[in-house]
Order: structure tokens, then sequence, then C-alpha cells
């Protein structure tokens, strides 16, 4: 069954026509400002991209690093989901393109009643129509765009169209079709989910949605009712708070493929190793509720940061950060992002047993990442996320990353959303910019041909499953009964 093991290239060949066709043509409409060719599997490669790359990468199933999906059964419930505002079309838009909408001069009484269940579906397109132009190619716009084009053959959103949509959502919205847009459509082997409500998601599908372990509650503030409380340990002191890391390591960590932190969205990511000597009486203070200046604060945020990686490394998971670009609109600090970087070879010198995935390419710093990653060995970069905040900068980092740094310690895909239907679109942005990433360095004479088919595989999948121990994390979830 999909999304239980391998995916094979014959069976994703048998899906590949029409995902294909649409994806490599020039233009997110479908039409190709170039002469086109078709190769033997069906895919019509715009002249640009190499039709032999082009069919490898899109015949090459994908691991899907990072997502924030719920569950399929949330989806089904519809609106009686916190994070599921309006369960029509308007849902595939909610999700960083709401972003690009606000950026785009969208005001605030419009954008909330387009996103309203009380807003009739067929009435939504009046409210976007006048920011619609300024936000439909961007990354954001054209996931939506595709994932609209593949689920319900509409090839581009307007007045004349949106009924069509509606009606596609309702019908593609129905049991099962996670794995239809996941493994079926987009040719997705598995996701790493950073479950948003909880500390590990104990997923209905967990060799298909598989879970990352969160840290951020362990130790920014740290969060004494999430992740406290479930353990029913009485915290008194700080060594009881290590007894909670511990308690969720014991829990989870041979389930989770990872931990994560996206810590770096309220502070820059140089965690020193503060002892505990010290961290003591800071955290007798936060259990009094007693004020923290900002450098006792960071001193324990540090010291609970190190106590957390101690244990992800003890338990051989990778430890996924947050780096670059926030989410959202008109709060991102971008002076502290500058920082990221220096910040990033810190932590792999102070923790070379450590395996550090860097995520989002700490875009717009992507230069700087590709040098941690040529410099340390325990430096890992994802892709997750950036070839919708920038499909031009996220091909031209894995052209750079692939003649600078080793091919096995990068990772190319991550939807990072939390609907499911716009991870398609974003696939199929992916693979379209792997394959002319690929093409250019072999047209530049960087590569050869047989060079750059050789990374098809390692780049999409292999390396990935080696990095997460996903098949031993699948053997393991076949047959999970959560308790």
């Amino acid at each position: 069954m999909a999304g239980t093991g391998p995916i094979s290239r014959r069976d994703t060949l048998q899906g590949i026509g029409a995902l294909g066709t649409a994806a490599m043509l020039g233009s997110v409409g479908g039409e190709s400002a170039r002469a086109s060719e078709e190769t033997p599997s069906g895919v019509a490669t715009n002249a640009r991209v190499h039709p032999e790359i082009a069919r490898r990468v899109f015949e090459t199933p994908l691991i899907d690093t990072h997502e924030h999906l719920i569950e399929e059964r949330e989806r089904l419930a519809g609106t009686s989901h916190p994070r599921v505002q309006a369960d029509d079309w308007s849902l595939l838009l909610s999700h960083y393109l709401n972003s690009d909408l606000l950026v785009a001069g969208m005001p605030k009484d419009a954008y909330d009643r387009f996103f309203s269940p009380k807003t009739d579906p067929s009435d939504k397109w009046r409210l976007i129509e006048p920011y619609w132009p300024a936000v439909k190619n961007t990354g954001y716009g054209q996931a939506v765009r595709i994932a609209m084009r593949q689920l319900y053959d509409v090839q581009d959103l307007s007045a004349a169209t949106v009924k069509k949509v509606q009606a596609g959502y309702e019908q593609t919205r129905r049991a099962g079709f996670y794995r239809r847009i996941l493994c079926e459509m987009g040719r997705i082997e598995s996701c790493q989910v950073n479950c948003l409500g909880a500390p590990f998601g104990e997923s209905e599908m967990p060799t298909l949605l598989m879970q990352d372990l969160s840290i951020v509650g362990m130790f920014a503030g740290p969060s004494f009712d999430g992740f406290g409380k479930p353990t029913g340990i009485e915290v008194r002191s700080l060594a009881d708070w290590h007894r909670v890391i511990d308690w969720w390591f014991a829990k989870y960590a041979k389930y989770a493929v990872a931990v994560k932190s996206q810590n770096a969205y309220s502070r820059d990511i140089d965690y020193e190793q503060v002892p505990a000597e010290k961290a003591e009486a800071i955290f007798k203070k936060r259990l009094a509720n007693e004020p923290l200046t900002a450098e006792e604060r960071k001193s324990l945020e540090d010291h609970l940061f190190w106590q957390a990686v101690r244990k992800a490394t003890e338990h051989k998971l990778p430890v996924k950060l947050h780096t670059g670009y926030y989410a959202g609109q008109n709060g991102m600090p971008l002076g502290r992002l500058l920082h990221n970087p220096g910040s990033i070879t810190d932590l792999c010198r102070r923790a070379p047993e450590t395996r550090f995935v860097f995520m989002h390419i700490c875009y717009p710093h992507y230069e700087e990442l590709i040098a941690a990653a040529k410099h340390y060995a325990n430096a890992y970069v994802d892709m997750c996320w950036s070839w919708i905040i920038n499909p031009v900068a996220g091909k031209d980092f894995l052209k750079k990353y692939l003649v600078t740094a080793p091919a096995n310690k990068i990772l190319t895909f991550g939807g990072d959303y939390i609907p499911v239907e716009p991870v398609l679109g974003h696939a199929i942005i992916a693979r379209q910019g792997i394959a002319l990433a690929l093409t250019e360095l072999v047209e530049e004479g960087w590569l050869t041909l047989s060079d750059a088919m050789e990374l098809v595989d390692p780049i999409m999948h292999n390396k990935a499953r080696q990095i997460f121990n996903l098949p031993e994390k699948t053997r393991l979830l076949e047959d999970v009964t959560w308790t």
C-alpha cells in the first residue's frame, strides 16, 4: 500500500502522465513559451529541461521531510478543527498565500470575510479578485494554482471557474484523499509531520504521516502545561524538569524520525552551553512565576536546549532547526536572520556528534548555509518550504550546493503545509526546480549527464531514508498501538 514502503519506478510511471505534463511545461498556466517534446514516459517537457533528467525526476519518489498536516479524520470533520477556518476552497489559500494577500494590500475586513465559513464559497472570488494578479505568480500562488489544476481540472482561478473549484474541493475531500493526493498524485513515499497541536502526533496513518518530536516547549518557556502536565511529574526543581524531558524521549523517541524546534522565530539560535548550577536559580524564579531578565531567560533556554539535544543525540535522532525566513507578514526582524549562519557553525562545533538539519535553506542567506554544510560534517540542509518562498532561489541554491558540498547531506523537499492540497503543487514546483537545476549544471559543463542522473535518487529519497533511519522507523510504526 502507498505510504507503507518504497514506491517503485514502475508504480510511479503509472501515475506520471497527467502530473508531469502540466508541471514541466514552461508556465504555470500550462502553456509553453518554447517548443516542448514528449519523453518516452509521456512527460511533455520544456525545451530547457533535458528530457532524460525530467523523466527521471518525475518518476522518482520523494521523501517529504517537513509538513504540519493535521490528520485526515480532522480534515473530514471540517470546521470543528481549530485550523480549518472554512471548509471550502479558500482553505487552500489559508496557509502562506494568505500572507501574500495581506502584503499585497487586501484589507483586513475583506480578508476575514474571505476566510469566514459564513461567506458563501461562490462569493469569495470577488473578495480576492483585486489582489489575485499580484499574488498568483509567487511561489505560494503557483503551488495553489497547480494544485487546483491537478485536482479540480481548473486552469486558473477566476469568476468563471470558482464554482468548479468549489465542486472539485467537495469531491476531492473524501475519505482516502490524503493517500490519493500525496502518494498517487504527488508520488510522495512518506511525510514527516511537525504536529502543531501536541509535542508528538499519534497519527492514524503512522507510516505515511511520520512524526517529529517537538522540543521547543522543553526549553522555550519552558511549557509547564504543554510538556509538564502530561507526564504527571511534579516539577519542583531543574532536575525534575530534566525528568520531564526524559519522559518525552522515553515515550516517543523510538517512533520519532527527528526532533524539531522553531525557536528561531523568537530569537537567534545562538545557544550556549550553560551549566546546571547557573540555570538552577533561574529555573526556580521561573517556577515561582517571577519576572526574568532577557539574559536570565536566554541562559535558561540555552541550558534546556542542550539538555534536549543531548537526549536526541543519545536516541540517534537528528535535530531539525528553523532557520531564515519567517512565515506570516509584517513581523520579521531581518537583522536577526543575518546571525543564523554564524550560529549554525557554533552549534555544529559545540556538538560534533549531533546531526543538525537546518531547514528552509536559511533564506535569504543560503550562500552562508552552503559554506556551513561544506565545512561541518554534522550540518545537513533541508530545502523544505524554500521552493515556494522563492522558486528561482531554490533552483539556484540546489545548483550551487551540488557543486560545493557533499550530496549526501541535502534534503530536497518538504511541503510545510497544514492543508494537504497545496503539497501537491509544491511537490511539482520542487520537481521542476530539481530537473532544471540538474539540466543547467549539465548544460554549463559542471556535470555530465551521467553525473546528473546519478544524483536524482540520493537527493530525492535515498539519503533521507538513511538520515532519518526510515526503514527501521517504518517497521516499528507498522504495528504501533498508541496508548
